[in-house]
């Protein structure tokens, strides 16, 4: 019988695949390579009316308890309308009808209680100015879709994605709801908020041509600025810029705001952010779930290098308002196999994968990442662990929450990091983590402690040996000699509600008993005892067993 041998208190895996070779990582603490942002606390869904719905106040709580910046949360829909009732991918607030002399009526009482709940919650909300209200929406040629069309179908089809019947009137829409929001929240919070314009607007969610996105654009953020002069305003949050067509989409929009004039007031065109959507491509291969990271990363190295190519935008800042590792949060795993990767450790791995290469794609560009919003929340009066992109279900934080505590454990500036075991950022863009498992830090370093997060990441799902990886952490202060250390650790036995579910076999009912488990499992775990390590010649080591999709995070602190 084989035996698995024990390091650092974990059991490697055995039997499964051949034996990954030794990892070294060097972290060199005297050696910034750039700020450590948290472009991680930025959080979006489809479903608007989940925000006040139990399950979605206690997890806005819980991600602004995970950072220790302002957590941002972008919405669809909060212009639609309807009765406020969610459904997969469509909410509603109502904000707008008009009566029968065409004359609007504005109703703010659900609209209120979605952005009540942000301020109870101590949120932001990113306000995504969509979609279009049912009395303004105009008929487009050719096009007989209701305003609503309800999942599985092409929500996207429906008469709220239409432009409206009267530009003016769609001006005075977004004055009169930014003129509510400062009343209600008061002027120099809501300038702190970030005011984009629509969804997509490359794609089916914008019935008409792109010249007529720029002019909704043109007429919402002179709305924007009427009511709240300074505030900011961005767009086009258009999709994958790898894709020909979405990249001549974005640089049009940009061209337009660069050399244009608005329809609105025929003045220069207001931008103070810029947005786009990166997205992975994960599929069924071989029987096996096969992540894209090669596609986010590529969406995010084609927009980056399109707006450096445009010198009076290349430092506003870029929010990524959808980077996921792919299209459909509603779509469980029920729907599409592939997705069950949003139950385990591949999705947290990804995303810490995913995190660095942005960093670097960022520095690589010269632009100014501000945010990588991560399009997941919850789904409520779900199945548990029923596959969709969320954060949590049914109140259970699912494992990839703990990837984003981990990184609002980090903070100061980045530094630099090498690692015998790394997938090279190119080799990622050109095909992915596919010939070899990428197991690679990210670290930071603040005024009295530093952080390393490391991760054993491969496109591929499945078992395979744990990497057996050392990380020196050098270039302490001088006169340092000891440093207490907190390590951290997401896998599947720990941090991993998902694997104690399934090892209560798989509930749909839990008791009482099992659900404080559950609840408990979801949190953040160490993966020892914080201990006091000595630090040798201003370098300090920790010898750790990764296992596959691993990630640990070592905090150092003297």
């Amino acid at each position: 019988m084989q035996r698995c041998a024990v390091w650092a208190g974990v059991l490697a895996i055995c039997g499964v695949m051949g034996a990954q070779e030794p990892v070294s990582i060097q972290v060199d603490l005297s050696k910034p390579v750039g700020a450590y942002k948290p472009v991680y606390s930025w959080f979006g869904y489809d479903e608007a009316n989940y925000t006040t719905a139990p399950d979605g106040q206690k997890l806005l709580r819980e991600l602004h308890d995970l950072s220790p910046v302002p957590v941002s949360i972008r919405a669809h829909h909060l212009l639609t309308s309807g009765d406020g009732v969610a459904e997969l991918k469509f909410s509603s607030t109502n904000v707008y009808t008009e009566d029968a002399n065409g004359k609007p009526v504005y109703d703010f009482k659900i609209l209120d209680g979605i952005f009540d709940a942000y301020k109870a919650a101590c949120v932001r909300p990113m306000v995504e100015l969509g979609f279009m209200p049912e009395a303004l929406a105009a008929d487009v040629p050719g096009r007989t879709e209701p305003y609503q069309v309800h999942y599985p179908k092409s929500t996207i089809s429906g008469r709220s994605n239409n432009p409206p019947r009267d530009y003016k009137k769609w001006g005075e829409l977004i004055r009169v709801v930014t003129a509510h929001l400062v009343e209600r929240y008061g002027k120099e919070e809501v300038l702190r908020w970030y005011f984009e314009v629509w969804n997509e607007p490359d794609i089916d969610y914008w019935h008409a041509p792109a010249e007529d996105y720029w002019k909704l654009y043109d007429y919402a953020v002179a709305g924007v600025r009427t009511a709240l002069p300074g505030a900011k305003v961005g767009g086009p949050a258009s999709t994958s810029p790898r894709s020909e067509k979405a990249r001549l989409f974005l640089k049009n929009f940009l061209d337009h705001v660069d050399t244009g004039s608005s329809a609105a007031d025929g003045k220069r065109v207001p931008m103070d952010f810029i947005t786009f959507h990166a997205k992975g491509s994960p599929k069924i291969a071989a029987g096996k779930v096969t992540m894209g990271i090669a596609s986010e990363l590529r969406d995010a190295d084609e927009g980056f290098k399109l707006i450096a190519g445009f010198p009076r935008f290349k430092s506003l800042p870029i929010i990524l308002s959808e980077a996921d590792p792919e299209g459909c949060a509603a779509c469980s795993s029920k729907v599409e196999p592939a997705n069950n990767y949003r139950n385990g450790t591949l999705y947290p791995a990804y995303t810490a994968d995913a995190l660095k290469g942005l960093f670097e794609l960022q520095d690589r560009h010269g632009v100014n990442l501000l945010g990588m919003l991560s399009w997941s929340f919850e789904f409520e009066d779900k199945e548990y662990f029923e596959g969709f992109r969320d954060l949590a279900t049914n109140g259970v934080d699912k494992p990839v929450l703990n990837v984003f505590r981990m990184f609002g454990l980090m903070s100061g500036s980045r530094v630099a990091v090498t690692s015998s075991g790394r997938v090279d950022l190119d080799a990622k863009l050109a095909a992915g983590v596919r010939e070899k498992a990428d197991v690679d830090a990210l670290a930071t370093k603040g005024d009295r402690s530093a952080a390393v997060l490391v991760w054993n990441y491969d496109d591929i799902d499945g078992k395979a040996a744990a990497a057996k990886t050392t990380v020196s952490i050098g270039g302490m202060p001088a006169g340092v000699t000891r440093v207490l250390l907190e390590h951290y650790r997401l896998d599947d036995t720990h941090s991993n509600s998902y694997t104690v579910w399934k090892g209560m076999g798989s509930p749909q009912k839990p008791t009482e008993e099992q659900y404080k488990e559950l609840q408990a499992s979801g949190r953040l775990e160490m993966l020892t005892s914080p201990e006091w390590v000595e630090v040798k010649g201003g370098v300090m080591e920790v010898k750790m067993s990764l296992p596959r999709d691993g990630v640990s995070l070592l905090r150092v602190s003297w």
